[in-house]
């Protein structure tokens, strides 16, 4: 060994020696500590948390977009929807309202907005609503309706009134004298024989000679019409209102009523309307015919007299009246005339289906207004003597 190669005063301490050059590699590799480079962790954090709030916009701009198509889609059906109807008049009664009008749009066009149409109501129209008849296009849409409406009417019209308890014969009369209507069936006395076929309807009437009286089957009322209808128009639509009257009533009357059919229940309201005006006897004289229905009895009412003499009737009942047997007479025959007597009215028909449960067979005229109602023949005559009475100091 050469003295080139001293060996050192101070040992070699290996250990430290290593722990020397592995503290120079950690620092020499660990870049992050002075780069500003992104940690691959915190960016993909970064990047789902981009994704997750792109997701949720995309959500809230799609349930925007479908709550606004929602909306211009109600919009349009309330304002410019079409109601499924023929081109056709329409009659605006005095006292309706264009709110009124509302809950028909409702039924007839889908995803119509009563809300929406009351504010345009509110908002944009200052006319009145003018009683009148208005003449609508075919399938109208609200707004072409309600620009219609504030216009106002402008085809004149016509009134046909005709008054409880008056007769078909007086319903035909009013009518032709009526100006404004077209007479098409009414001037013809051959029409007059076959007027139910002329008519075009069904209506229940006897068979023989009685086949085409229609007595009771027009509503009695008040219509306006639009000038020029026909006298057929007029009153096929009074008879289809009488028509679901009496459909109606007949579905909801009493039970175990003496009725063979409807008809007899419109012979019967018949009876009742021209037997009292007073609201709050219709069920009681109805009761009273109804007992005697049941117990045989003969229904004994004057006006039944009175239609069976028609022309000859000059305002007074004679004893010899009393005891002609005519078709109507009830003091000659048994149970119900063949016809009705008159045009009953909606209140005399449901009194018809709903008689009062009382025992009464009889009654008689107060003479101060109103009826007296008796069980027995002796309390019906005390009354008589009492209406007696007071006719005889009047």
């Amino acid at each position: 060994m050469t003295d080139d190669h001293k060996p050192t005063d101070k040992p070699i301490d290996v250990k430290t020696d290593i722990n020397l050059s592995t503290d120079k590699k950690a620092k020499a590799t660990d870049v992050s500590l002075v780069c500003d480079c992104p940690n691959k962790t915190q960016s993909q954090q970064d990047d789902k948390q981009r994704s997750f709030f792109m997701m949720k916009s995309y959500q809230w701009l799609l349930a925007l977009t479908l709550i606004l198509g929602a909306l211009l889609v109600v919009v349009y059906q309330t304002f410019l929807g079409q109601s499924t109807q023929p081109e056709q008049l329409f009659t605006v009664e005095s006292g309706q309202s264009y709110y009124g009008l509302i809950p028909a749009w409702q039924s007839k066009v889908p995803l119509f907005s009563a809300t929406l149409a009351k504010l345009y109501i509110k908002t944009q129209i200052d006319a009145p609503l003018y009683a009148g008849v208005y003449q609508l296009p075919a399938n109208p849409t609200f707004l072409q309706v309600m620009q219609i409406l504030e216009q106002g009417a402008d085809i004149a019209m016509v009134k046909v009134q005709i008054i409880e308890g008056k007769t078909a014969k007086d319903l035909y009369a009013t009518i032709k004298d009526t100006q404004g209507v077209a007479i098409e069936i009414l001037d013809k006395a051959d029409d007059l024989n076959r007027l139910k076929q002329r008519l075009g309807i069904d209506a229940t009437t006897p068979d023989g000679k009685y086949a085409n009286n229609l007595e009771g089957w027009f509503a009695p009322d008040t219509y306006l019409f639009a000038k020029g209808s026909s006298d057929k128009h007029i009153l096929t639509t009074l008879y289809d209102k009488q028509r679901q009257l009496l459909t109606d009533a007949w579905a909801n009357r009493d039970e175990n009523l003496p009725y063979k059919s409807p008809y007899d229940a419109l012979i019967m309201a018949s009876i009742i309307e021209k037997e009292t005006g007073i609201a709050e006897e219709r069920e009681k004289v109805a009761a009273v015919f109804i007992n005697r229905l049941r117990l045989g009895m003969r229904l004994q009412t004057d006006p039944t007299i009175i239609y069976g003499m028609g022309e000859r009737y000059d305002g007074n009942i004679r004893r010899a009246d009393i005891h002609e047997k005519t078709d109507y007479n009830t003091y000659q025959i048994d149970g119900l005339p063949p016809t009705p007597i008159a045009l009953p009215s909606k209140a005399a028909i449901n009194a018809a289906m709903h008689p009062a449960d009382i025992d009464a067979l009889y009654f008689v005229a107060t003479g101060t207004g109103g009826h007296t109602f008796s069980n027995t023949l002796k309390e019906h005559n005390q009354a008589v003597q009492e209406y007696l009475k007071i006719i005889k100091n009047q």
